[in-house]
């Protein structure tokens, strides 16, 4: 169950936290001329706190949503909400998790540490917004894309505010477009629960609200830079085949191009990798 808790069967949500990072490592390794296997490095360390963070976010979610999870189709087996394990037992786990996570953060400058730290607030409060607001994927975006932020500080403290803050707030629009999709698995069952949502507050807009969105995350995370500009020609491929072409009412599609995002933030990625390579 504790396997189950820290969605270890579902990785997608490591790489989307991961990949905000990613981006800002290399947009900082290439600021600064850092040479390729300190890159490598503080990618793999990114990972791993991407990997472990993520673990201890879904564990945090559950704790919170464990009698919401239990009227929500989709969720109603998870280990709290079926009873597989206790409140105390989830909470020792976390303690685990979250001693995990401070080994990664404190392997960073003091600066970084202090950031990175800043963020949990975020984790913790996330849980709580689809129960006062439609707008928790919003939420959710300040915090699953805080890597943003840090990646390039962890390099080269305090980070070019310039270039990352619109590279935060483009990728908080990507998360809005992924997640948005990804409540529309859950939008009955939350009316009954009364769970708000991107998904239920769009509707019959989902389609248009979600290309802008796209439109903005496009617009804020163009850089100068000529692979990264090209990788930008697929990844806006990718949103508008994500978008047109999702059936919002189907539960296995809706997940299947939810999915998908992981290879939309390695292409984007590989643009940036371009880049600092030449």
């Amino acid at each position: 169950p504790y396997l189950s808790l820290s969605r270890l069967d579902k990785p997608i949500g490591s790489f989307l936290l991961f990949w905000p990072c990613a981006w800002s490592l290399t947009l900082a390794a290439q600021h600064t001329a850092l040479p390729l296997p300190s890159l490598a490095y503080n990618l793999a360390l990114f990972a791993t706190g991407a990997f472990v963070m993520r673990g201890a976010g879904c564990t945090i979610n559950d704790m919170w949503d464990s009698r919401l999870d239990a009227q929500v189709e989709r969720t109603k087996t998870r280990p709290l909400a079926a009873k597989q394990i206790t409140m105390l037992q989830a909470w020792s786990f976390l303690g685990l998790q979250l001693s995990a996570g401070l080994g990664v953060l404190l392997q960073l400058n003091n600066y970084s540490i202090l950031l990175g730290a800043s963020s949990l607030s975020l984790v913790i409060v996330y849980p709580l917004m689809k129960r006062i607001t439609h707008w928790p994927q919003l939420v959710l975006g300040l915090a699953f894309n805080w890597g943003a932020l840090l990646g390039w500080a962890a390099l080269s403290p305090p980070p070019v505010w310039e270039a990352v803050l619109p590279l935060y707030a483009g990728a908080v629009c990507w998360t809005i477009v992924y997640d948005s999709v990804y409540a529309h698995q859950d939008k009955v069952d939350d009316i009954v629960a009364g769970v708000k949502s991107t998904a239920l507050l769009f509707a019959e807009k989902t389609r248009p609200i979600l290309t802008g969105f796209s439109v903005g995350f496009l617009a804020l995370a163009t850089k100068g830079h000529p692979c990264f500009l090209a990788s930008l020609v697929p990844v806006a491929a990718h949103l508008a085949w994500q978008i047109g072409t999702t059936d919002l009412d189907n539960r296995a599609d809706c997940w299947k191009k939810f999915v998908s995002n992981a290879w939309l933030g390695a292409m984007v990625w590989a643009g940036l990798m371009g880049d600092y390579l030449i």
